[in-house]
C-alpha cells in the first residue's frame, strides 16, 4: 500500500507539472486514475476497508488550505479596492441567483415532501466554485486573470459556505436568525484579529526547529473551533492570509514593527512554500480517493445526466452575463467556474432528513466532470489562440523586415 501510495502522489505530481503543457486540469487525470485503481483491485480481487469517512477530512484540511494558499498571494492595497469590491460581487450575487433558481427546479420537480428551504440546501452546493480546481488551474493565464480567479474563487467558497450554513442550520429563517448572522460574522473577526496577530508573533518568535506545523495545526484547530460554533471560519482563513501576504503594506501602522516585519517576511516565505507543498498532497489525496470513490453506475446514471447539462448551462449563462455586466473579459473567464472539493463536501453535510432525491451523487459527480471538461476546453481554446496571435505577430514582423 505504502508503494502504490508513493507511485500515485508522484503521477500526481506529474499529472501536476505537465498540466501546463497539456491544458487538462490535473483533477480529471486524478479522478481517472483513482477510479482505475479502484477497477484494477476488483479485477485482482483485493478489498480494501471503507474509506468514505477519510473524504470529509482530507476535504476539510484541503479547504482550510486552498485558501489560505490562494490568499497568501493576494495583493492587497488602496488600488485594489475596487477591484475586490467588483469580483466580490461577480461571486456572490450569482451563487444567490442561482441557488434560488435552480432551488425552485428543485421544488418543482422534486417530490411531495420536499419544501422550498430542502431545495435550496441541496441547490447551494451547486452554485460555488471550487478554488481547489479553479487556482491551480489558471497558472498560465495573465497575472490579472489569475488575480481575479483566486479572488473570486475564494470569495465564492466562503459566500456559499456562510450562505449554505445559514440555510442548513436555521429551521425558520427570519430577521433575528440575520441579526445572530451579523454577530456571527463581527466575532469571527474580533477571533481573526486577534488569532492573526498571536500567530504572526508566534511565527516571528519561535527559534525551534519546528515552527510551521504548530501554526499550520494552531490554524486548522481555531477553523474548526469556529465551525462547532457555526461562525463562518473561512473569514479567518482569508484574512489571515491576506494579512501574512502583505506585510508590506502595513508596515506604517506600529504594532506591526513589534512583529519584525524583515524577519517575519522572511519566515512567510518559507511558509508559504510548506504550505504549497501540503496543500498539493492533500488536494491530490482527496481527489484521488474520490475517483477510487465513484461508481460506474453513478458515472453513466442517464436520469441526471439531463439534469448536469442543463446545471451547467446554467451557471456559464450567468456568469457570462456577470462578467458582461463588470466590463470583465469573457474569454478565457467564463469556462473556468469548476464545482468540486467545496461542493462535495457540502452535499456530504447535508442533513439526512433535508436530502432531496434529485441532487443525488451522480448528479454532484457528472455536474463536476463537466465543469472540469468545459475549463479544459476553455483553456485549450485560449491557448489556441494566443498561439495564432503570437505567430501572426511574428509573421508580421518577418514582412516588415523583408
Amino acid at each position: 500500500m505504502i508503494i502504490t501510495l508513493c507511485i500515485l502522489l508522484l503521477l500526481a505530481y506529474a499529472f501536476d507539472f505537465s498540466s501546463s503543457k497539456t491544458k487538462i486540469p490535473s483533477v480529471i487525470l486524478l479522478l481517472i486514475l483513482g477510479f482505475s485503481v479502484k477497477q484494477l483491485l476488483d479485477f485482482v480481487n483485493i478489498t480494501l476497508p471503507d474509506l468514505t469517512p477519510i473524504l470529509p477530512i482530507l476535504g476539510t484540511i484541503g479547504l482550510i488550505l486552498i485558501v489560505l494558499e490562494g490568499s497568501l498571494e493576494l495583493e492587497l492595497n488602496k488600488s485594489k479596492l475596487a477591484f475586490v469590491g467588483k469580483t466580490s460581487l461577480i461571486a456572490f450575487l450569482p451563487i444567490l441567483i442561482f441557488s434560488f433558481g435552480l432551488a425552485y427546479a428543485f421544488y418543482y420537480y422534486g417530490d411531495a415532501n420536499t419544501t422550498y428551504k430542502m431545495a435550496l440546501s441541496n441547490a447551494i452546493p451547486f452554485a460555488i466554485i471550487s478554488s481547489a480546481i479553479a487556482i491551480p488551474s489558471v497558472h498560465n493565464l495573465t497575472s490579472k486573470s489569475r488575480e481575479f480567479i483566486t479572488y473570486e474563487s475564494s470569495m465564492s467558497d466562503i459566500f456559499g459556505v456562510i450562505f449554505f450554513n445559514f440555510v442548513t442550520l436555521n429551521a425558520v429563517i427570519d430577521t433575528e436568525r440575520f441579526v445572530n448572522l451579523f454577530f456571527q460574522i463581527l466575532i469571527i473577526l474580533v477571533i481573526t484579529f486577534i488569532a492573526t496577530i498571536g500567530l504572526a508573533f508566534l511565527l516571528s518568535k519561535i527559534k525551534h526547529h519546528i515552527k510551521f506545523a504548530p501554526i499550520i495545526l494552531m490554524v486548522v484547530l481555531i477553523y474548526e473551533l469556529s465551525k462547532v460554533y457555526h461562525l463562518p471560519a473561512l473569514i479567518f482563513i482569508l484574512l489571515f492570509g491576506l494579512f501574512l501576504g502583505n506585510l508590506d503594506e502595513l508596515k506604517r501602522y506600529k504594532f506591526i514593527e513589534r512583529l519584525q516585519p524583515a524577519i517575519l517576511n522572511k519566515e512567510v516565505r518559507r511558509f508559504k512554500e510548506l504550505t504549497y507543498e501540503i496543500v498539493f498532497l492533500i488536494r491530490s489525496l482527496f481527489f484521488l480517493l474520490f475517483g477510487y470513490l465513484l461508481e460506474t453506475s453513478e458515472l453513466l446514471n442517464s436520469k441526471t445526466i439531463i439534469w448536469a447539462l442543463l446545471i451547467v448551462a446554467g451557471i456559464l449563462l450567468i456568469r457570462f452575463i456577470f462578467l458582461k455586466l463588470f466590463k470583465i473579459p469573457t474569454t478565457p473567464l467564463v469556462f473556468i467556474a469548476p464545482r468540486g472539493l467545496i461542493t462535495i463536501l457540502l452535499f456530504l453535510t447535508i442533513p439526512i432528513n433535508q436530502r432531496e432525491a434529485l441532487a443525488n451523487k451522480s448528479l454532484i459527480i457528472q455536474v463536476i466532470i463537466i465543469t472540469a471538461l468545459v475549463m479544459m476546453f476553455g483553456l485549450m481554446f485560449n491557448s489556441k489562440k494566443k498561439d495564432e496571435e503570437n505567430n501572426h505577430s511574428i509573421e508580421s514582423e518577418i514582412d516588415k523586415t523583408d
